[in-house]
Protein backbone atom coordinates (compact mmCIF):
# COMPACT_ATOMS: atom_id res chain seq x y z
CA UNK A 1 0.00 0.00 0.00
CA UNK A 2 1.32 3.84 -0.50
CA UNK A 3 -1.96 5.40 0.34
CA UNK A 4 -1.96 8.05 2.70
CA UNK A 5 -4.95 8.79 4.83
CA UNK A 6 -4.30 12.91 5.95
CA UNK A 7 -6.64 14.33 9.23
CA UNK A 8 -8.05 17.27 8.63
CA UNK A 9 -8.93 19.66 5.68
CA UNK A 10 -7.54 23.21 6.83
CA UNK A 11 -5.35 24.71 4.66
CA UNK A 12 -2.11 22.16 6.00
CA UNK A 13 -4.44 19.17 5.36
CA UNK A 14 -4.90 20.62 2.08
CA UNK A 15 -1.01 21.52 1.44
CA UNK A 16 -0.26 17.78 2.53
CA UNK A 17 -3.20 16.47 0.30
CA UNK A 18 -1.81 18.63 -2.74
CA UNK A 19 2.00 17.88 -2.04
CA UNK A 20 1.88 14.01 -2.10
CA UNK A 21 -0.63 13.52 -4.77
CA UNK A 22 1.35 15.56 -7.22
CA UNK A 23 4.20 13.15 -6.21
CA UNK A 24 1.19 10.04 -7.49
CA UNK A 25 0.52 9.11 -4.31
CA UNK A 26 -3.05 7.82 -3.51
CA UNK A 27 -4.46 10.48 -0.82
CA UNK A 28 -7.64 9.68 0.98
CA UNK A 29 -8.97 13.49 3.48
CA UNK A 30 -10.76 12.21 6.10
CA UNK A 31 -12.60 15.94 8.10
CA UNK A 32 -14.41 15.35 11.34
CA UNK A 33 -16.12 18.91 10.92
CA UNK A 34 -16.56 19.77 6.96
CA UNK A 35 -18.49 23.06 5.78
CA UNK A 36 -17.53 26.12 7.84
CA UNK A 37 -15.60 28.97 6.06
CA UNK A 38 -13.87 28.06 2.48
CA UNK A 39 -14.13 24.38 3.15
CA UNK A 40 -15.98 23.84 -0.01
CA UNK A 41 -13.82 25.16 -2.12
CA UNK A 42 -11.00 23.39 -0.70
CA UNK A 43 -12.71 20.18 -0.91
CA UNK A 44 -13.71 21.42 -4.86
CA UNK A 45 -9.71 21.92 -4.97
CA UNK A 46 -8.68 18.92 -3.72
CA UNK A 47 -11.01 16.77 -5.76
CA UNK A 48 -10.29 18.18 -8.98
CA UNK A 49 -6.77 16.53 -8.13
CA UNK A 50 -8.04 13.12 -7.55
CA UNK A 51 -7.90 12.87 -3.57
CA UNK A 52 -10.51 11.30 -2.36
CA UNK A 53 -12.48 13.27 0.96
CA UNK A 54 -14.60 11.42 3.24
CA UNK A 55 -17.08 13.93 5.19
CA UNK A 56 -16.87 13.12 9.10
CA UNK A 57 -16.59 9.23 9.01
CA UNK A 58 -17.49 7.26 12.71
CA UNK A 59 -14.85 5.30 14.31
CA UNK A 60 -15.36 2.13 12.52
CA UNK A 61 -14.89 4.04 9.24
CA UNK A 62 -11.76 4.88 10.33
CA UNK A 63 -10.17 1.92 11.08
CA UNK A 64 -11.04 0.69 7.71
CA UNK A 65 -9.46 4.08 5.90
CA UNK A 66 -6.61 3.36 8.21
CA UNK A 67 -6.19 -0.22 7.11
CA UNK A 68 -6.19 0.89 3.66
CA UNK A 69 -3.47 3.50 4.37
CA UNK A 70 0.83 3.01 4.26
CA UNK A 71 1.22 6.75 6.31
CA UNK A 72 -1.04 8.86 8.31
CA UNK A 73 -1.06 12.39 8.42
CA UNK A 74 -2.71 14.44 11.32
CA UNK A 75 -3.15 17.78 10.59
CA UNK A 76 -2.29 20.48 13.84
CA UNK A 77 -5.19 20.61 16.18
CA UNK A 78 -5.93 16.86 15.70
CA UNK A 79 -5.75 15.60 19.02
CA UNK A 80 -3.31 12.25 19.43
CA UNK A 81 -6.41 10.08 21.03
CA UNK A 82 -8.37 10.57 17.54
CA UNK A 83 -9.55 7.03 16.29
CA UNK A 84 -7.39 7.41 13.26
CA UNK A 85 -4.46 7.45 15.31
CA UNK A 86 -5.55 5.00 17.63
CA UNK A 87 -5.75 2.71 14.83
CA UNK A 88 -2.75 3.52 13.10
CA UNK A 89 -0.83 2.75 15.97
CA UNK A 90 -2.37 0.06 16.96
CA UNK A 91 -1.65 -1.42 12.80
CA UNK A 92 1.63 -0.30 13.16
CA UNK A 93 0.86 2.38 10.18
CA UNK A 94 3.66 5.23 10.75
CA UNK A 95 2.39 8.59 11.79
CA UNK A 96 3.83 11.57 10.85
CA UNK A 97 3.40 15.18 11.05
CA UNK A 98 3.13 17.93 8.46
CA UNK A 99 6.80 19.57 9.54
CA UNK A 100 7.97 15.56 9.37
CA UNK A 101 6.78 15.56 5.18
CA UNK A 102 8.32 18.68 4.47
CA UNK A 103 11.70 18.37 6.29
CA UNK A 104 11.85 14.73 4.13
CA UNK A 105 11.67 16.95 1.09
CA UNK A 106 13.41 19.92 2.32
CA UNK A 107 16.12 20.95 0.01
CA UNK A 108 17.84 23.88 2.15
CA UNK A 109 18.22 23.92 5.71
CA UNK A 110 15.51 24.32 8.26
CA UNK A 111 15.69 26.83 10.98
CA UNK A 112 12.72 25.52 13.32
CA UNK A 113 11.65 27.70 16.20
CA UNK A 114 9.81 26.81 19.05
CA UNK A 115 8.48 27.48 22.91
CA UNK A 116 5.57 28.67 24.33
CA UNK A 117 6.39 32.50 23.54
CA UNK A 118 8.10 34.34 21.33
CA UNK A 119 8.06 31.89 18.00
CA UNK A 120 6.53 34.60 15.71
CA UNK A 121 9.09 37.13 16.80
CA UNK A 122 12.18 35.01 16.13
CA UNK A 123 11.02 33.44 12.98
CA UNK A 124 10.63 37.09 11.55
CA UNK A 125 14.11 38.21 13.07
CA UNK A 126 16.22 35.22 11.80
CA UNK A 127 14.37 35.47 8.20
CA UNK A 128 15.00 39.72 8.30
CA UNK A 129 18.35 38.83 9.59
CA UNK A 130 19.16 36.50 6.46
CA UNK A 131 17.62 38.45 4.22
CA UNK A 132 19.43 41.56 5.59
CA UNK A 133 22.84 39.30 4.76
CA UNK A 134 21.91 38.66 1.25
CA UNK A 135 20.63 35.17 1.92
CA UNK A 136 17.06 34.07 0.17
CA UNK A 137 14.95 32.86 3.53
CA UNK A 138 11.31 31.92 3.78
CA UNK A 139 9.36 32.32 6.93
CA UNK A 140 6.44 28.96 6.92
CA UNK A 141 5.20 26.77 9.16
CA UNK A 142 2.80 27.82 11.93
CA UNK A 143 3.31 31.57 11.35
CA UNK A 144 1.09 31.55 8.52
CA UNK A 145 1.27 28.88 6.08
CA UNK A 146 2.33 25.27 5.79
CA UNK A 147 6.03 24.10 5.83
CA UNK A 148 5.05 21.83 3.12
CA UNK A 149 3.86 24.52 0.53
CA UNK A 150 7.59 26.10 0.88
CA UNK A 151 9.33 23.77 -0.28
CA UNK A 152 9.36 24.69 -4.06
CA UNK A 153 10.07 28.50 -3.09
CA UNK A 154 13.46 29.92 -4.02
CA UNK A 155 15.35 30.32 -0.92
CA UNK A 156 18.33 29.21 0.50
CA UNK A 157 16.96 28.54 3.81
CA UNK A 158 13.35 27.84 5.34
CA UNK A 159 12.66 29.43 8.83
CA UNK A 160 9.79 27.60 10.31
CA UNK A 161 7.95 28.20 13.76
CA UNK A 162 6.45 25.64 14.74
CA UNK A 163 4.25 24.51 17.54
CA UNK A 164 3.31 21.72 19.79
CA UNK A 165 0.79 20.58 17.71
CA UNK A 166 2.96 20.10 15.05
CA UNK A 167 5.77 18.99 16.62
CA UNK A 168 3.13 16.05 19.21
CA UNK A 169 3.37 14.11 16.02
CA UNK A 170 6.75 14.85 14.32
CA UNK A 171 9.21 11.48 14.17
CA UNK A 172 11.61 12.17 11.28
CA UNK A 173 11.71 16.52 11.79
CA UNK A 174 15.51 17.30 11.93
CA UNK A 175 15.87 20.88 11.55
CA UNK A 176 19.70 22.16 10.64
CA UNK A 177 19.03 24.76 13.65
CA UNK A 178 16.21 24.18 16.52
CA UNK A 179 15.20 27.12 19.09
CA UNK A 180 13.84 26.06 21.75
CA UNK A 181 12.64 29.45 23.52
CA UNK A 182 11.58 28.83 27.44
CA UNK A 183 8.46 26.72 27.77
CA UNK A 184 6.19 26.87 30.15
CA UNK A 185 2.48 25.53 31.24
CA UNK A 186 0.06 26.25 27.51
CA UNK A 187 -2.31 24.29 25.68
CA UNK A 188 -2.63 21.85 28.31
CA UNK A 189 -6.69 21.51 27.50
CA UNK A 190 -4.78 19.67 23.70
CA UNK A 191 -1.91 17.65 25.42
CA UNK A 192 -4.02 16.51 28.52
CA UNK A 193 -1.02 17.50 30.80
CA UNK A 194 2.15 19.20 30.90
CA UNK A 195 4.37 16.34 30.32
CA UNK A 196 3.33 15.52 27.19
CA UNK A 197 3.17 19.39 25.90
CA UNK A 198 7.15 19.70 27.41
CA UNK A 199 7.59 16.31 25.52
CA UNK A 200 5.90 17.83 22.37
CA UNK A 201 8.16 20.68 22.75
CA UNK A 202 11.35 18.31 22.86
CA UNK A 203 10.65 16.67 19.58
CA UNK A 204 12.23 19.88 17.71
CA UNK A 205 15.55 18.42 18.50
CA UNK A 206 15.54 14.60 18.98
CA UNK A 207 16.21 13.75 15.32
CA UNK A 208 18.96 16.48 15.04
CA UNK A 209 22.48 15.29 14.78
CA UNK A 210 26.33 15.78 13.64
CA UNK A 211 26.82 19.93 13.05
CA UNK A 212 22.74 20.80 13.63
CA UNK A 213 22.45 23.34 16.84
CA UNK A 214 20.29 23.78 18.94
CA UNK A 215 19.94 27.56 20.37
CA UNK A 216 17.64 27.46 23.85
CA UNK A 217 16.81 30.37 26.91
CA UNK A 218 19.38 29.34 29.21
CA UNK A 219 17.56 31.19 31.64
CA UNK A 220 14.46 28.96 31.65
CA UNK A 221 14.61 26.05 33.90
CA UNK A 222 12.72 23.94 31.52
CA UNK A 223 14.21 24.19 27.86
CA UNK A 224 17.86 24.13 30.18
CA UNK A 225 16.78 20.85 31.29
CA UNK A 226 14.97 19.21 27.82
CA UNK A 227 18.79 20.34 26.37
CA UNK A 228 21.02 18.35 28.45
CA UNK A 229 19.77 15.51 26.21
CA UNK A 230 20.19 17.41 22.93
CA UNK A 231 22.12 14.95 20.41
CA UNK A 232 23.71 17.58 18.68
CA UNK A 233 25.80 20.57 19.65
CA UNK A 234 24.05 23.20 21.82
CA UNK A 235 24.33 26.97 22.78
CA UNK A 236 22.65 29.13 25.49
CA UNK A 237 21.28 32.63 24.98
CA UNK A 238 21.16 34.49 28.18
CA UNK A 239 20.82 38.71 28.55
CA UNK A 240 22.61 38.51 32.07
CA UNK A 241 24.87 35.23 31.39
CA UNK A 242 28.61 36.68 32.46
CA UNK A 243 31.15 37.21 29.37
CA UNK A 244 32.85 34.01 29.18
CA UNK A 245 29.99 32.21 30.24
CA UNK A 246 29.45 29.88 27.31
CA UNK A 247 25.97 31.66 26.40
CA UNK A 248 24.77 34.50 23.81
CA UNK A 249 24.69 37.36 26.52
CA UNK A 250 24.55 41.06 26.71
CA UNK A 251 27.55 42.77 27.79
CA UNK A 252 28.40 46.67 28.08
CA UNK A 253 25.35 47.69 26.03
CA UNK A 254 25.70 45.03 22.96
CA UNK A 255 25.02 41.74 22.21
CA UNK A 256 27.90 39.42 22.09
CA UNK A 257 28.80 35.96 21.09
CA UNK A 258 29.57 33.48 23.71
CA UNK A 259 33.26 34.19 22.69
CA UNK A 260 32.92 37.84 23.39
CA UNK A 261 32.50 39.28 19.39
CA UNK A 262 29.68 41.59 19.24
CA UNK A 263 26.99 41.10 16.67
CA UNK A 264 24.82 44.07 17.48
CA UNK A 265 24.39 47.08 20.04
CA UNK A 266 20.96 47.13 22.04
CA UNK A 267 20.21 51.06 21.13
CA UNK A 268 19.81 49.00 17.16
CA UNK A 269 16.85 47.45 18.81
CA UNK A 270 13.33 49.63 18.66
CA UNK A 271 12.51 48.39 22.03
CA UNK A 272 14.99 46.45 24.62
CA UNK A 273 12.99 44.67 26.90
CA UNK A 274 14.02 41.70 29.05
CA UNK A 275 12.15 39.49 26.84
CA UNK A 276 13.11 41.04 23.57
CA UNK A 277 16.78 41.09 24.35
CA UNK A 278 16.22 37.52 24.40
CA UNK A 279 14.46 37.08 20.90
CA UNK A 280 17.20 39.00 19.16
CA UNK A 281 19.84 36.53 20.94
CA UNK A 282 17.97 33.39 19.90
CA UNK A 283 17.34 34.92 16.19
CA UNK A 284 21.33 36.29 15.96
CA UNK A 285 22.67 32.84 17.26
CA UNK A 286 20.03 30.80 14.86
CA UNK A 287 21.02 32.98 12.12
CA UNK A 288 24.63 33.14 12.30
CA UNK A 289 24.93 29.38 11.52
CA UNK A 290 23.35 29.74 8.86
CA UNK A 291 24.77 32.55 6.64
CA UNK A 292 23.92 35.29 8.70
CA UNK A 293 26.36 38.30 9.11
CA UNK A 294 26.41 40.80 11.80
CA UNK A 295 26.28 43.60 9.40
CA UNK A 296 22.98 41.42 8.47
CA UNK A 297 21.86 40.94 11.88
CA UNK A 298 22.33 44.80 12.96
CA UNK A 299 19.87 46.04 10.08
CA UNK A 300 17.60 42.99 10.70
CA UNK A 301 17.38 44.62 14.49
CA UNK A 302 17.14 48.17 13.19
CA UNK A 303 14.12 47.44 10.85
CA UNK A 304 12.46 44.98 13.15
CA UNK A 305 8.84 46.31 14.11
CA UNK A 306 6.91 44.56 17.08
CA UNK A 307 4.40 42.22 15.90
CA UNK A 308 1.13 43.40 16.89
CA UNK A 309 -0.59 42.32 19.68
CA UNK A 310 2.48 41.77 21.93
CA UNK A 311 2.66 44.62 24.35
CA UNK A 312 2.02 47.45 21.87
CA UNK A 313 1.85 50.92 22.69
CA UNK A 314 -1.92 51.72 21.66
CA UNK A 315 -2.89 55.28 23.63
CA UNK A 316 -1.42 57.66 26.33
CA UNK A 317 -3.61 60.16 27.78
CA UNK A 318 -3.11 61.43 31.76
CA UNK A 319 0.07 60.12 32.12
CA UNK A 320 -0.77 56.48 32.10
CA UNK A 321 0.44 54.04 28.78
CA UNK A 322 -2.04 51.67 27.53
CA UNK A 323 -0.61 48.47 25.83
CA UNK A 324 -2.19 45.32 23.82
CA UNK A 325 -0.58 42.37 24.63
CA UNK A 326 -3.97 40.10 23.47
CA UNK A 327 -0.90 37.67 22.15
CA UNK A 328 -0.03 36.61 25.47
CA UNK A 329 -2.58 33.66 26.33
CA UNK A 330 -1.36 31.61 28.89
CA UNK A 331 0.25 32.76 32.08
CA UNK A 332 4.21 33.01 31.96
CA UNK A 333 3.79 35.61 28.50
CA UNK A 334 1.49 37.73 31.15
CA UNK A 335 3.93 37.36 34.10
CA UNK A 336 6.74 38.26 31.74
CA UNK A 337 4.83 41.21 30.12
CA UNK A 338 3.83 42.54 33.54
CA UNK A 339 7.34 42.05 35.11
CA UNK A 340 8.26 44.40 31.86
CA UNK A 341 6.91 47.59 33.93
CA UNK A 342 7.16 49.39 37.58
CA UNK A 343 3.11 49.75 37.88
CA UNK A 344 0.58 47.70 36.19
CA UNK A 345 -3.07 47.70 36.01
CA UNK A 346 -3.57 44.39 34.22
CA UNK A 347 -6.69 43.33 32.28
CA UNK A 348 -6.91 38.96 32.18
CA UNK A 349 -9.41 36.85 31.84
CA UNK A 350 -11.14 35.15 28.66
CA UNK A 351 -11.48 31.36 28.21
CA UNK A 352 -8.60 29.67 29.74
CA UNK A 353 -6.48 26.57 28.09
CA UNK A 354 -6.61 24.34 31.29
CA UNK A 355 -3.95 26.26 32.45
CA UNK A 356 -3.41 27.21 36.44
CA UNK A 357 -3.71 30.85 36.58
CA UNK A 358 -2.93 30.74 39.85
CA UNK A 359 0.86 31.69 38.41
CA UNK A 360 -0.44 35.25 37.53
CA UNK A 361 0.41 35.86 41.24
CA UNK A 362 4.26 36.14 40.36
CA UNK A 363 3.91 39.68 39.02
CA UNK A 364 1.94 40.77 41.87
CA UNK A 365 4.94 42.85 42.91
CA UNK A 366 4.37 44.77 39.70
CA UNK A 367 1.04 45.13 39.65
CA UNK A 368 -1.53 47.70 41.06
CA UNK A 369 -4.91 46.50 40.79
CA UNK A 370 -6.04 43.97 38.21
CA UNK A 371 -9.78 43.78 36.08
CA UNK A 372 -11.08 40.52 35.30
CA UNK A 373 -13.19 39.48 32.63
CA UNK A 374 -14.48 36.85 30.37
CA UNK A 375 -15.12 33.33 31.17
CA UNK A 376 -12.31 33.05 33.71
CA UNK A 377 -12.67 36.06 35.30
CA UNK A 378 -13.31 34.12 38.51
CA UNK A 379 -10.02 32.84 38.35
CA UNK A 380 -8.37 35.30 37.46
CA UNK A 381 -10.12 37.50 40.34
CA UNK A 382 -8.72 34.10 42.72
CA UNK A 383 -5.35 34.17 41.96
CA UNK A 384 -5.00 37.73 43.20
CA UNK A 385 -7.41 37.54 45.92
CA UNK A 386 -5.96 38.99 49.11
CA UNK A 387 -2.81 41.07 46.93
CA UNK A 388 -4.51 43.02 44.79
CA UNK A 389 -7.43 44.59 44.28
CA UNK A 390 -9.48 43.26 41.73
CA UNK A 391 -12.81 44.63 40.18
CA UNK A 392 -14.74 42.04 37.67
CA UNK A 393 -16.17 43.37 34.15
CA UNK A 394 -18.41 41.85 31.37
CA UNK A 395 -17.20 44.27 28.81
CA UNK A 396 -14.40 45.30 27.17
CA UNK A 397 -15.24 48.85 27.19
CA UNK A 398 -16.17 48.25 30.99
CA UNK A 399 -12.80 46.62 31.01
CA UNK A 400 -10.33 50.02 29.62
CA UNK A 401 -12.94 52.66 31.92
CA UNK A 402 -12.53 50.10 35.07
CA UNK A 403 -8.75 50.44 34.34
CA UNK A 404 -8.54 54.10 33.45
CA UNK A 405 -10.12 54.69 36.83
CA UNK A 406 -7.74 52.54 38.62
CA UNK A 407 -4.48 53.53 36.87
CA UNK A 408 -2.42 57.01 37.93
CA UNK A 409 0.32 59.02 36.18
CA UNK A 410 2.94 57.18 35.51
CA UNK A 411 1.61 53.53 34.94
CA UNK A 412 1.15 51.30 32.69
CA UNK A 413 -2.89 49.82 31.37
CA UNK A 414 -1.88 46.44 30.14
CA UNK A 415 -4.12 43.74 28.49
CA UNK A 416 -2.42 40.85 28.88
CA UNK A 417 -4.97 38.29 29.34
CA UNK A 418 -3.29 34.96 30.17
CA UNK A 419 -6.53 33.18 28.11
CA UNK A 420 -7.56 32.66 24.97
CA UNK A 421 -10.02 34.93 23.52
CA UNK A 422 -13.03 32.69 21.97
CA UNK A 423 -15.21 33.01 24.72
CA UNK A 424 -16.43 36.43 22.87
CA UNK A 425 -14.23 37.18 19.87
CA UNK A 426 -12.73 35.24 16.48
CA UNK A 427 -9.07 35.47 17.74
CA UNK A 428 -6.47 37.28 19.75
CA UNK A 429 -6.10 39.67 16.89
CA UNK A 430 -10.22 41.41 17.45
CA UNK A 431 -9.54 41.30 20.95
CA UNK A 432 -6.55 43.72 20.88
CA UNK A 433 -8.39 45.51 18.50
CA UNK A 434 -11.19 45.85 20.45
CA UNK A 435 -9.20 47.08 23.35
CA UNK A 436 -7.65 49.92 21.15
CA UNK A 437 -10.28 51.13 20.17
CA UNK A 438 -12.00 51.61 23.41
CA UNK A 439 -8.21 53.13 24.42
CA UNK A 440 -8.51 55.61 21.36
CA UNK A 441 -12.59 56.06 22.25
CA UNK A 442 -11.49 57.09 25.93
CA UNK A 443 -8.98 59.42 24.90
CA UNK A 444 -11.22 61.10 22.34
CA UNK A 445 -13.50 62.14 25.31
CA UNK A 446 -11.38 62.42 27.90
CA UNK A 447 -9.31 65.05 25.30
CA UNK A 448 -5.62 62.70 25.59
CA UNK A 449 -3.04 62.07 23.24
CA UNK A 450 -3.53 58.55 20.87
CA UNK A 451 -1.07 56.83 19.37
CA UNK A 452 -2.06 55.51 16.00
Amino acid sequence: MSGVLVLGLAETGTAVARRLRAEGRAVVVADDHPGGPGWARRAAAVRALGVTVVEAPPAPEYERLVREAALVVPSPLVPPAHPAVAAARAAGVPVRAEIDVAAERARVPIVAVTGTNGKSTVTTLVTGMLAASGARAVAAGNIGRPLVDALDDDCDVLVAEVSSFQLAFAETFRPRVAVLLAVAEDHLDWHGDLDHYVASKARVFRRQRGDDLLVYDGDDPVASRLALDAPAARVAVSPTAPPGGGAFHVHAGALCTPGGTVVADVADMGRALAHDLTNALAAAAAALHVGATPDGVRAALRAHVTLPHRVTLVGEHGGVRYYDDSKATNPHATVRAVASFDSVVLLAGGRNKGLDLRALRAGADHVRSVVAFGEAAAEVAAAFEGVRPVVTVRTMREAVRAAAGAARPGDVVLLSPACASFDAYGGYAARGDDFAAEVRALASRAGGAGVP
